[in-house]
């Protein structure tokens, strides 16, 4: 079932708030690993959400 772009946007803020929380432990344990791996799935998940154009334009242009 497809979902619209604002729920993909909610999934995606839900990850980026796990990531935060995963960070605070791994920062409080010198996990350097660890936080090269978080910072890399964050920017990964902000390329997907503030992405240009955005998924509701691209779905209008294919109609």
């Amino acid at each position: 079932m497809p979902i619209d772009e604002k729920e993909y946007n909610g999934i995606l803020f839900d990850q980026l708030s796990l990531l935060e929380d995963i960070e605070v432990v791994a920062e409080s344990e010198n996990a350097e690993e660890t936080l090269k791996l978080l910072r890399r799935k964050r920017r990964q998940i902000e390329r997907k959400l503030y992405q240009q154009p955005p998924l509701a334009c691209r779905e209008t242009e294919k109609s």
